[in-house]
């Protein structure tokens, strides 16, 4: 990545979550249309990141802006933005995945087999792909939904004084949690039953990605 946007006009900067100056090296990049490299990033992501990693750049005169921390700066199209870690298996979140493009470089004959499986089935089945995509975001919203819900009444419960079953407020946000909980369980299983059915469907097209595993490494 390095070598690569040392050929681009404006260059590449490297930075790491350690450095306190990384968010000031990544305003910089975005304004000056620099590829950025953020090394060494754990499996949780600096919220700061957000705004860059959901692209929430605004239209302003002819250009664009975005907000990073408490400042809106210029987004310059030439702009890339790159991250990599040096653990050996991360499993980020699905809040992560559906924002970023992962690739693993320490590439093995099954995860390339998988990789190639979701290309190929969004070429062939791009409406497959998108619902699975779609039910990621789905499940990620539910589960932190229900977090939610537990937070909320914990809170209540540790706030709550004497009789905890006199407690309007709390019994009221229980029974209505109760409500919405299992509102979202039966949600979940027929997101369940959605995913098995696409991820069957997908399988039938394993052969090609299999094919396209053994070209490589063969």
């Amino acid at each position: 990545i390095k070598n690569m946007g040392k050929d681009t006009e404006t260059g590449c900067d490297a930075c790491k979550p350690s450095e306190a100056s990384f968010l000031r090296t990544l305003e910089l990049g975005i304004q000056f249309g620099k590829w950025i490299l953020l090394e060494n990033i754990g499996i949780n992501l600096d919220p700061a990141l957000e705004p860059v990693l959901q692209q929430q750049k605004v239209r302003d005169g002819s250009g664009y802006i975005i907000k990073l921390g408490d400042k809106s700066i210029n987004y310059s199209e030439s702009f890339k933005f790159f991250m990599t870690t040096t653990l050996p298996n991360p499993h980020y979140s699905p809040e992560v995945s559906v924002k970023v493009t992962l690739l693993n470089f320490a590439i093995t004959p099954t995860g390339l087999e998988d990789q190639m499986l979701g290309i190929v089935v969004a070429k062939e089945r791009p409406d497959l792909e998108e619902q699975k995509n779609q039910l990621v975001k789905e499940n990620a919203k539910m589960n932190k939904q229900l977090k939610e819900i537990e937070d909320e009444i914990l809170h209540l419960l540790s706030s709550s004084e004497g009789d905890v079953l006199e407690d309007d407020t709390l019994v009221d946000k229980v029974t209505a949690s109760k409500l919405v909980s299992d509102d979202i369980a039966e949600k979940q299983i027929s997101a369940r039953q959605t995913e098995e059915n696409i991820d069957n469907t997908r399988e039938s097209y394993r052969p090609v990605a299999y094919r396209t595993a053994v070209l490589f490494f063969g």
